[in-house]
């Protein structure tokens, strides 16, 4: 019944249109009343300290960090340095997207950003080379989603201070398997247009590679001083966030100098807005959060999956499934808070390792930003290239359906993750 309540409410809630954050809100709410727990207190309490985390800080500097890469040329000119490396080859200009897109995801950490900066500088390209715009936008769109998995990555940071597990593991976790996911888009890039007439770019001469790496390599030192920092202990997750938004600020102002301070205040209040978004679904959450522990709701779902303890692989399938499903229907920062509560209780009684699990529960949550119907990249890509959803949509499925094979993968594979983790430390 508990359950029942819970879920209940919190879909009605969404079915007739209110905001994810109020519709937490609300099923917080009857929760409490079920549980004869109301007192308004206690519910602003609860908000109050969700958003109150000094780890939740990364959020709005890296969000920040990603708006002034795309207005200050930072993006463009590792679009560039891509161009130059694989530009030529047939198809060149998918491998450039993905390129660049694992570039990107290891500077900015939000999807939504890389995928707009992706789908604004290189569809119209590949649309004028002879590509199909559909499936061009699709690659482009399951590229993007390669940020939230290779660090610094804000799901991570989410994830982390809901689980309780360490950021700075999450993110050298990560990395491999961010990695493979752009292993995997290539193979099935190259398996789509193969047999396209479609000619590359000329090759750039060994002038203009230079050329384009000179110019990217302030960029480029991004990633470096936050991979470098967190495993010599220099700083801590959130302070990388810091670094990047000052790093990016004075590369693009002092060093590029395609950022004015009149720019500023639109680039601040960009920033600001998806931040506020994403904080106060972080306070709303936090309410359900405490209720479902109050309510014990995890040991009921426990005993729901209580077949599958005894194999941590076919634990993990039906989890996944299950993330699966909902990700078709919810964005990745609410799933992940409502989620999160419920789920590691049960990875923890089965021995999983929740570094292990975070990074395939994360990647998981990714791929939900390009299924239909909610689909945030999707709706990104389709708006910044001007295509019709149902065009995107059917473009991204080859490319979503090899990143659901990486992530099966792991599952089966757990040594994938945590091998590398061990080698670097974490």
């Amino acid at each position: 019944m508990t359950v029942a309540i819970f879920l209940g409410s919190l879909l009605i809630a969404m079915a007739i249109g209110i905001p994810i954050a109020y519709s937490l809100l609300i099923s917080g709410i009857a929760l409490m009343w079920h549980l004869d727990l109301f007192d308004a207190q206690i519910l602003a309490q609860n908000v109050i300290n969700g958003a109150d985390s000094f780890p939740l800080l990364a959020v709005p500097f890296f969000m920040l960090a990603g708006e002034i890469m795309n207005v200050g040329g930072l993006s463009k000119r590792i679009v560039k340095l891509a161009l130059a490396v694989v530009g030529h080859v047939p198809g060149g200009l998918g491998y450039v997207a993905i390129m660049a897109a694992v570039i990107l995801a290891a500077v900015s950490g939000s999807a939504v950003a890389d995928a707009a900066a992706l789908a604004s500088l290189l569809l119209p390209m590949m649309v004028a080379a002879g590509h199909d715009k559909a499936r061009s936008a699709g690659l482009i769109a399951s590229a993007g989603i390669i940020a939230p998995v290779i660090p610094p990555s804000i799901g991570f940071v989410i994830f982390g201070v809901a689980a309780n597990v360490s950021i700075s593991k999450l993110f050298l976790a990560g990395i491999v398997p961010g990695i493979l996911l752009g292993v995997a888009l290539a193979i099935t890039w190259w398996w789509l247009v193969r047999r396209e007439k479609v000619a590359p770019p000329p090759r750039a001469s060994r002038a203009e590679l230079l050329k384009a790496l000179r110019e990217a390599v302030w960029a480029l030192g991004l990633p470096i001083i936050i991979l470098v920092g967190l495993r010599m202990g220099v700083f801590t997750p959130t302070e990388a966030a810091v670094v990047a938004a000052v790093y990016a600020l004075f590369v693009a102002m002092v060093v590029y100098r395609e950022l004015s301070f009149g720019q500023l205040a639109d680039i601040f209040q960009a920033a600001a807005r998806t931040s506020a978004v994403v904080m106060f679904l972080v306070a709303a959450a936090m309410v359900s959060a405490w209720l479902i522990t109050v309510a014990d709701l995890p040991s009921k779902i426990i005993d729901l999956l209580q077949p599958f303890m005894g194999n941590q692989t076919l634990l993990l399938i039906a989890i996944m499934v299950l993330v699966m499903v909902v990700g078709t229907a919810m964005d990745m920062t609410p799933t992940i808070l409502i989620m999160t509560p419920v789920l590691m209780p049960v990875v923890k009684a089965a021995g999983i390792d929740p570094v292990y699990f975070g990074v395939l529960f994360i990647i998981n949550n990714a791929i939900g930003l390009i299924t239909p119907p909610v689909g945030t990249v999707l709706n990104v890509v389709a708006g910044v290239g001007r295509i019709s959803m149902t065009d995107v949509t059917r473009g991204v499925m080859p490319f979503m359906l090899a990143q659901f094979i990486v992530m099966f993968l792991l599952v089966a594979f757990p040594s994938i993750v945590m091998v590398p983790l061990r080698l670097l430390g974490g």
